[in-house]
């Protein structure tokens, strides 16, 4: 009998632990979906100044020297994983002309608070931008039980349009924005 216990506590205790990996759509699949024609891919090189932002945004240094994302005209799309309680969380979000035009959970591995992949909570970011003081213009409401997954897509969301305004595709946008308001000669 004391076996039986032993067993149904250390079984009862990693199932707690075990989270299903549940893919809802690949980062290549998102990739795809946001742009009409072929993106180019790149790296963004996380130099100094571009790791301490992230660390402020984060709340923890980031865990690579260079990101990869993709980008076409003024619109970029990120593909990005941050821990929720336990587990990464993968996120894809597309940025165009300093706005997130989609932003879908991809992969997610927790227990709970899975709801956050829904679209009901994933359209509250749309059209979100960055204020002077890196924070999402946008108010996002939080969803009981999810704190922690709620938290890790705000600071995602964050990071993607830091990095879509540190890109050349950032820089086209704004070139642009100034010849259109520019006189003509």
């Amino acid at each position: 009998m004391k076996k039986f216990l032993v067993t149904l506590c250390l079984l009862t205790l990693s199932f707690h632990t075990i989270a299903i990996e549940q893919v809802f759509l690949s980062p290549e699949e998102f990739v795809q979906q946001q742009f009409s024609e072929s993106p180019q891919s790149n790296y963004f090189w996380l130099t100094s100044p571009h790791k301490e932002r992230l660390t402020e945004i984060l709340r923890h240094k980031p865990g690579k020297l260079r990101i990869k994302y993709w980008g076409h005209d003024q619109r970029t799309a990120w593909i990005l994983e941050e821990i929720g309680k336990e587990q990464p969380i993968t996120v894809g979000i597309t940025v165009d002309q300093h706005k997130i035009t989609s932003l879908k959970v991809l992969i997610y591995r927790e227990s709970r608070g899975h709801e956050v992949k829904q679209s009901f909570f994933t359209r509250q970011y749309l059209g979100s931008g960055l204020d002077e003081e890196l924070k999402l213009e946008n108010q996002i409401d939080g969803i009981t039980g999810a704190t922690l997954s709620v938290r890790a897509l705000n600071k995602l969301a964050r990071v993607a349009l830091y990095l879509h305004q540190h890109s050349p595709y950032a820089i086209k946008s704004t070139v642009a924005n100034n010849e259109k308001i520019s006189p003509s000669p």
